[in-house]
């Protein structure tokens, strides 16, 4: 009976442990809202150049970009900064007021095609990238979703647009 009781314990520890925020790298958390959930994939509000290049000497072997690029804050040409650092780059713009699943579909797509290319999912402040890794990790990758939003609100609380969003998501992918 101990036995099995150490057992449950144990891997009810462990697979809480998968799927906590992992410490970031020094360089890496300087970036506005960094988070690490995995080896292989991190979101974060917008880097500057310095910081693309910091990400590619850190392995990221891909960059998806989910706002528009006409945003100030934006860089406005990241696409071929991130080419030219030997990522691959992937822009799926997300409206602020008025997400659509497609976008999140786009993404997950783009994710699941390779789920262990080294990634970082970006927007300007981690808002709506925290959303769609919350959606992400809850939806393909089982987190359970206390600890996915709990992460999230680490970030942000979703507004009322986002709050909809996602329980919308996650009605739709039996999740709610």
């Amino acid at each position: 009976m101990f036995k099995l009781i150490l057992l449950i314990f144990l891997t009810l520890f462990f697979t809480r442990q998968n799927f906590a925020l992992e410490i970031p790298d020094q360089d890496l958390s300087k970036i506005i809202n960094f988070r690490q959930y995995s080896a292989t994939y991190s979101s974060a509000g917008q880097p500057t150049l310095e910081q693309l290049t910091i990400v590619a000497e850190k392995d990221f072997q891909r960059v998806i970009y989910i706002a528009f690029s006409d945003n100030a804050k934006a860089i406005s040409n990241e696409d071929k900064l991130v080419k030219e650092l030997g990522m691959e780059y992937i822009h799926i713009p997300v409206s602020w007021d008025n997400p659509k699943p497609a976008d999140f579909y786009a993404f997950a797509d783009i994710m699941r095609r390779d789920p262990t290319k080294k990634t970082l999912l970006h927007c300007q402040l981690n808002y709506r990238a925290t959303a769609f890794s919350y959606l992400y990790r809850v939806i393909y990758q089982g987190v359970e979703e206390s600890i996915a939003r709990a992460e999230m609100n680490t970030v942000w609380e979703p507004d009322e647009v986002w709050t909809n969003y996602i329980e919308n998501m996650l009605k739709e992918n039996n999740k709610f």
